[in-house]
């Protein structure tokens, strides 16, 4: 086959015509198709075009190379515009003539033009290749840490699905009966301790609520955008909300997937977890955690990841607590300069 070599190599958007060249770049790095994973990306970004970046490097009217991006806004806490690196391929025949250089530069000037600062991304600690090329685009490893906890078909976990045992009218900041009987929570399990249930478009509002209490900011268009990627974007829907009084207390926006960052076994990622201020400390997260993991066990999902900022000691801790562990993936960032 040719090798490209002198051809100036053009950089334009990605089309859904291009499905077909992408997956078959895809299929010869990964050595084996994505398919479904990347056609659900190319229709996420036809969806909601201002969230998303993908643009194709061609030869001759020939797509050699892509890349394919997200802009982030307000994931894991950040409260500044970033871009999520997601896949980035060229093709065998066009490899060390600055394709992946071209891609990079032009997802860089789009993401300052949405007044975005960082690029982040991902990979395993033994994806050499991909290692060396962030290597020469200038990423560094970045504070984030990437957790992973195996589901293990939901089997039982004492720090992730027991009760809690703070019902109702007691627990900080509300006056505590010493003189009542103790609590007989040793059959209950942490998801039977609220109303744990699969995430619907009409929650919306409620979400936006508790986002706002834990926030302090209005925050409506991008809970907005993470309720659609959580209904559509992902292969399995695994979004729950947790409800105590009749009302909407608590949110876990999920994504199952194969193909994400590279994975090749069905694995979710916890994209945001919020608990209003109001119901805290009533076992509210353990439960939709527990609900999480038995829900991803019936349907065969083998792993959960998610990542947490080094200032976030508090959900560190939950989530050790419940099981996770440092993960084998490695988080990277690169400045986007003004």
């Amino acid at each position: 086959m040719e090798t490209i070599a002198s051809r100036a190599v053009a950089i334009r958007a990605l089309a859904t015509d291009d499905l077909d060249a992408v997956v078959a770049i895809d299929a010869g790095i990964e050595g084996h198709s994505r398919r479904a994973y990347i056609e659900r990306r190319l229709a996420a970004a036809l969806r909601e075009p201002k969230l998303h970046a993908q643009f194709a490097a061609t030869d001759g009217g020939r797509l050699v190379g892509y890349v394919l991006a997200r802009l982030m806004v307000g994931e894991f806490g950040r409260p500044q515009p970033g871009v999520r690196l997601e896949m980035v391929g060229v093709h065998a025949n066009a490899r060390r003539i600055g394709v992946g250089e071209g891609l990079l530069q032009a997802l860089t000037g789009h993401a300052r033009k949405h007044g975005a600062t960082e690029l982040h991304t991902s990979a395993l600690w033994n994806q050499h290749d991909m290692l060396r090329w962030f290597d020469a685009m200038g990423f560094t490893l970045a504070a984030d840490r990437w957790l992973d906890c195996a589901v293990e078909g939901g089997a039982y976990r004492s720090g992730r699905d027991d009760a809690v045992g703070a019902p109702e009218g007691r627990g900080p900041g509300r006056e505590i009966d010493y003189g009542a009987p103790g609590d007989n929570d040793f059959e209950k399990l942490a998801r039977d301790c609220a109303d744990v249930q699969s995430m619907k478009p009409q929650d919306l509002q409620e979400i936006t609520r508790i986002d706002r209490a834990i926030t302090g900011r209005d925050r409506g268009e991008y809970m907005s955008a993470k309720l659609a990627e959580a209904m559509n974007d992902s292969a399995i829907r695994v979004s729950i909300t947790a409800r105590l009084d009749g009302v909407i207390v608590g949110y876990l926006m999920a994504r199952a997937d194969i193909g994400d960052f590279g994975r090749t076994e069905p694995a979710a990622v916890i994209d945001t977890i919020g608990v209003d201020p109001e119901y805290a400390n009533r076992g509210v997260g353990r439960a939709m955690l527990s609900q999480l993991f038995a829900n991803l066990g019936a349907l065969r999902v083998e792993r959960v990841q998610t990542i947490t900022a080094p200032r976030d000691q508090a959900l560190l801790g939950f989530l050790l607590d419940a099981g996770f562990v440092p993960s084998q993936r490695l988080a990277f960032t690169r400045a986007i300069p003004v």
